[in-house]
């Protein structure tokens, strides 16, 4: 009897893996049908078993035809991105693709089959689904699921369309829409407001924005379980609605302001009897609705201090969140955003991480080391006290568009960190960057690390790369990428420097050489970047062709334009303190001019365009006024980050055509006739009247409906060579 049990269970574990293996072969073929359209019949999908728990897969040629094998749609994918990058030379970015494949594709001359020692790849942050995926429909989010499964990611956090479940849930607590309506953020910030840092900015918000996106969250959730990822959703952190103290005039609320400029949040006390009820609740109608995978995010105090600091309050608080989890999900795993120990270091020390961190079980709690490579908290926690913990890439903030990074850090530090055995529990690496599409040098490289437990050898590496992304091999590109390496994509590890240095061209107009968002100082000599640039001109003849070429020449090209801005603009504050009007007047016309030419150049790539970022905001509205809010929330965000007296503003600057000529370039004319009128009627020049006038005109330019260009104007390397004739010479003077 016993035997017949023991076959019978053999058989349904048998049948399930067999059914589970068709939907993921199904998937991944549809997936590298999407990615090769003209060569996936070359490709054969079988499935193999995975080793102790961690993906796997392997590779070889077979009758004219590359077999690729896995233990799910990742590990699938990942074997195919490592055929094509490995062997037929090409490359899937964000900034320019490479899939220039022969006829006949490479063959493999023996079966390769790789390892990950990594159980998790995690990726994204609470912040990227605004500063890059705030207005994403599902043919862009389908493209970056296959980048995700490509890279190996298998963990992403899923938070699309949460805001509708929350909806829902309050609805049927006996809030009204009209108690709700100053709860929900505009579409741009529901990042801080999932987070409990405001609530209500850039709303009232549509009902049927909150459908629209459940339903995307939905197509979401099933291609990313399809291909055998484990989507982490949200849960219940405290974060309530105002409406709530009058609902519940007993509850235990603490009233908390993330920063000036916003109204306070409401945050439900974990001591209170609804904090466990609520939190069951969410993730119960959450499961019944999307399912679950057992992964829940909560960042209970992001950017906010707890009430107390005492070790035994912050124990029971976090074993109080946990169990509203475990109520609802018995299997439940807490992922936690490690950020508050990392940007609160002097309210989080030993006693106070440990303790909140000891009250959940080990199994039942995974920690995110938020940017690792920057400061490894797990070094000063011990490794995070017995919790399995992911080293994650954050390297990005706000979206900036500088060229930025660590990259012999994100070469090294990974599998430094997997091989010490103070490092406790490292079972996962990922990217946790506020902001995608840009510097994907920098992404290609930290994923390089998922099928491997080796340092990578970037004297290997980075010809690779650019072989893979241009197609050819070129010594001038090289050499240019050598610079680049020991220029901007050199920041020693413990060393923090927010996203490198944003240009002078996007500070609001000042006397100073910086602002508080738009900091100038670079980890580099700007002269030392010049001769990248030189190289990367000289290997535009050989390279012109290829899309990834066009925008690292177009990035860099872009970068030293904008480091020479400082110079100029220092040359005008000292011409109008020694009241020199001629010199004046011609240092700002060259200012005005270097943006006229910086649009220009960003003009001819997408990736760097206004338009299509308020397009596509405005293609979710419904009516005219769902579209006007809509274009408000995306414009604000690049620039304001709140009302006209934000704290924030500049936090999420980019560097756009578009952006550069109807918003930098209007302030700093502006900026510029007020300091020349001062020179001519020699009184003394009003900043703080100027400051006044110019955050009221910069709320109104927020406000105003108007259409950028959507499709590029102009040849990317035509301009970058005229570029390079024109201020080669002249940044090398400035810059000695």
């Amino acid at each position: 009897m016993k035997l017949k049990h023991v076959i019978s269970a053999a058989i349904l574990i048998l049948f399930s893996f067999n059914a589970s293996a068709q939907t993921y072969l199904e998937t991944s073929k549809k997936l590298i049908e999407r990615v090769l359209p003209k060569h996936y019949r070359s490709f054969l999908t079988e499935s193999i078993i995975s080793n102790n728990g961690k993906d796997v897969f392997e590779i070889e040629s077979k009758n004219n035809q590359i077999i690729l094998r896995g233990n799910n749609g990742v590990a699938l994918s990942s074997a195919l991105y490592y055929y094509l990058t490995e062997y037929a030379h090409c490359q899937i970015t964000w900034n320019g693709t490479n899939l220039n494949l022969p006829q006949n594709l490479p063959k493999i001359s023996q079966k390769v089959r790789k390892e990950t020692p990594y159980e998790y790849r995690y990726y994204l942050n609470y912040c990227t689904f605004n500063y890059s995926m705030s207005w994403w429909d599902w043919p862009r989010w389908e493209k970056e699921i296959d980048w995700m499964a490509l890279h190996g990611i298998n963990m992403p956090l899923a938070i699309t369309g949460e805001e509708y479940t929350w909806y829902l849930l309050y609805k049927e607590m006996g809030f009204t829409d009209l108690d709700l309506q100053d709860f929900f953020t505009g579409p741009a910030y529901f990042s801080w407001f999932w987070m409990g840092n405001i609530d209500g900015w850039g709303g009232p918000l549509p009902v049927d924005w909150m459908k629209s996106h459940f339903e995307l969250q939905k197509k979401i959730l099933n291609r990313e379980r399809a291909l055998g990822m484990k989507p982490v959703l949200p849960a219940f952190t405290g974060h309530v609605p105002a409406a709530f103290k009058k609902k519940f005039p007993n509850a235990k609320l603490k009233a908390t302001n993330w920063t000036n400029g916003f109204p306070d949040t409401y945050i439900l006390d974990s001591e209170d009897p609804m904090f466990a009820l609520i939190g069951k609740k969410f993730l119960q109608k959450q499961t019944e609705m999307l399912g679950t995978d057992h992964l829940y995010s909560a960042d209970t105090f992001n950017e906010n201090e707890p009430p107390s600091s005492e070790p035994e309050y912050l124990s029971k608080l976090s074993a109080r969140i946990y169990d509203g989890m475990s109520q609802a999900d018995q299997k439940a795993i807490w992922v936690m955003q490690g950020w508050l120990f990392y940007s609160d270091r002097k309210f989080w020390k030993e006693a106070q991480t440990e303790a909140l961190l000891k009250a959940v079980p080990n199994d039942k709690m995974i920690l995110l080391d938020l940017a690792t490579e920057i400061e490894p908290v797990w070094k000063r926690t011990e490794g995070f006290y017995g919790k399995p913990w992911i080293w994650n890439m954050l390297h990005n903030f706000g979206g900036n568009t500088n060229l930025f990074g660590r990259m012999d850090v994100v070469a090294n530090a990974p599998t430094e960190a997997l091989k010490n055995p103070k490092s406790g529990k490292m079972n996962g690496i990922g990217l946790t960057m506020e902001g995608i599409e840009q510097n994907p040098v920098l992404y290609e490289l930290m994923m390089e690390n998922v099928w491997r437990s080796e340092p990578i050898d970037l004297k290997i590496w980075l010809p690779k790369f650019v072989l893979n992304r241009y197609g050819k091999v070129n010594q001038n590109a090289l050499k240019g990428w050598e610079i680049l390496r020991k220029t901007v994509y050199n920041v020693p590890q413990e060393k923090y420097v927010r996203d490198g240095a944003e240009s002078i061209l996007q500070a609001r107009p000042t006397l100073d050489s910086s602002s508080r968002w738009a900091r100038t100082t670079l980890n580099y000599n700007e002269r030392d970047l010049l001769p990248a640039w030189d190289e990367f001109i000289k290997a535009t003849p050989i390279c012109k062709q290829s899309d990834g070429f066009q925008y690292d020449l177009v990035d860099i090209t872009r970068q030293v334009m904008a480091n020479y801005a400082l110079p100029i603009q220092r040359k005008i504050i000292a011409a109008y303190q020694n009241k020199n009007l001629k010199s004046f007047e011609i240092e700002s016309k060259n200012f005005i001019a270097l943006i006229d030419d910086l649009d220009r150049l960003l003009a001819s790539r997408k990736d760097f365009m206004l338009g299509p970022w308020v397009n596509s905001a405005r293609k979710w509205g419904n009516n005219s006024k769902e579209k006007a809010l809509y274009e408000m929330n995306a414009k604000d965000l690049i620039t304001l980050w709140g009302d006209a007296n934000s704290p924030l503003n500049e936090y999420a600057c980019r560097q756009w055509s578009g952006l550069l000529s109807d918003f930098y370039k209007p302030r700093w004319e502006i900026f510029f006739n007020r300091m020349e009128e001062s020179l001519n009627k020699k009184t003394q020049f009003n900043l703080d009247k100027f400051n006044d006038d110019i955050k009221s005109w910069e709320w109104r330019w927020v406000n105003q409906r108007k259409d950028y260009a959507l499709t590029p104007i102009g040849s990317s390397t035509e301009i970058a060579v005229e570029m390079h004739k024109k201020y080669r010479k002249l940044m090398a003077e400035a810059h000695k």
